[in-house]
């Protein structure tokens, strides 16, 4: 029990707790509150061993946290230093430090960090792994395994955003009125390059993959709850989240191969997903500004839609082409290329998909391949081939061997 329960209530509380005293302590000392947290769970492995499980954890887990933290202020000096003059309190009175673990406190400063956490003065990437640490819990090992790197860079990468808003007096507030849209654009940025970095991820860990969407997923669903943040731009988000956590499921098969959408299992999408992505998708319909995010999710929607017809496809190229002008990736323009086919014929996708010219992208070798497949074999076999070179997983390598056995 203890041994299942531990794991459970760092995955989730280890990121609440963590919060609330980064809000308390101030931004310069985020690390304190990271190490307090740790020492928490740390004091649960060892009492509980002896003395059994609290009747209430979470409980027992705050008001140790608040303990620890209170112990650091007054031994650090931070009590006289800087917590009594900012808070104007008189020392003579001998109050109690309070620490506010409260739902509502919780969830207020979950969202003032994520702001935090999610300044351009801090690398892209470092924004990432500072909100999958602070704001999701996760282990510094399990950052490694997502970001496909080892845990001492992690460490080093973390230490330099720490610093970074230490320097910059990074304040763990809402932005005010007139920022508040520009922040919100680097907060969502953040958020879809988390929930992008599970969905395409190539560890190895399938767990791993979908608990980062789910925190992505988790931590838009805080702008919503806000009034301030709850905008069309960002329910446009979540909606393309959802539909595509829908098919989650049906994108690998049991030996962790990718499946390519029109070979998935229609009965594994997740109709409940599909229906909270179509209600975020209605409610981002308001205003008159249409994001990439709107263009994502509307693209993610036909494709909830198994039915192979030209005006599904037709629907889905021409939202291609509005979010190519409005952002161009060459992902997206590899993905339209698919579109492309299904809407045109494979031939006219050829000729769009070669101009792209993506050589060291085993997808875009692994579509040609796939498009040339019953037109010109030998140049499918070529194009599997080069993919095959590329592939970075064992099962992805599997999967494309099979295509060129078949060949």
């Amino acid at each position: 029990m203890q041994q299942e329960l531990i794991p459970h209530l760092f995955r989730t509380e280890f990121r609440k707790i963590t919060a609330v005293l980064c809000r308390s302590l101030g931004i310069e000392h985020i690390e304190a509150a990271e190490d307090i947290a740790s020492e928490t769970f740390l004091s649960a492995l060892e009492s509980w061993t002896y003395k059994g499980i609290p009747e209430n954890p979470t409980a027992w887990l705050y008001t140790v946290a608040k303990n620890k933290a209170r112990n650091h202020i007054t031994r650090t000096k931070l009590f006289t230093t800087k917590i009594v003059p900012g808070l104007k309190h008189d020392l003579s009175e001998k109050e109690e430090i309070e620490i506010d673990l409260s739902d509502q406190n919780i969830t207020d400063s979950q969202l003032k960090m994520l702001f935090a956490i999610c300044h351009p003065s801090i690398s892209t990437e470092s924004q990432i792994g500072l909100s999958l640490r602070i704001l999701c819990g996760f282990g510094i090992d399990e950052i490694a395994t997502a970001f496909l790197t080892n845990r001492e860079t992690i460490n080093k990468r973390l230490f330099r955003a720490r610093e970074k808003l230490r320097l910059e007096n990074v304040q763990i507030e809402f932005p005010g009125a007139a920022d508040i849209n520009d922040r919100l654009e680097t907060v969502l940025r953040t958020l879809y390059l988390l929930f992008s970095e599970g969905y395409y991820s190539e560890s190895q860990d399938e767990v791993l993959r979908e608990d980062l969407c789910l925190e992505a997923m988790r931590l838009t669903n805080l702008l919503i709850e806000n009034e301030q943040t709850n905008q069309p731009i960002v329910n446009a988000l979540l909606s393309l989240m959802c539909f595509h956590s829908s098919r989650f499921a049906a994108r690998r098969n049991a030996k962790g191969e990718m499946v390519l959408y029109h070979h998935q299992d229609e009965s594994l999408w997740n109709q409940e997903l599909i229906n909270k992505g179509i209600y975020f998708l209605h409610e981002a319909s308001s205003g008159n500004t249409i994001s990439k995010y709107h263009l994502e999710a509307g693209i993610a929607y036909w494709h909830t839609i198994k039915a192979d017809t030209s005006e599904k496809w037709e629907n889905i190229l021409q939202l291609y082409n509005k979010l190519l002008v409005i952002e161009y990736s060459p992902i997206a323009a590899l993905n339209r290329t698919f579109a492309l086919s299904k809407a045109r014929g494979r031939q006219e996708a050829i000729t769009e998909a070669e101009k792209l010219n993506l050589s060291e992208n085993q997808y875009y070798f692994t579509l040609l391949g796939e498009l040339y497949l019953g037109l010109n074999n030998e140049a499918a076999k070529r194009n599997f081939n080069q993919a095959l070179s590329l592939a970075r997983t064992q099962a992805d390598r599997q999967a494309i061997q099979s295509k060129l056995d078949k060949l």
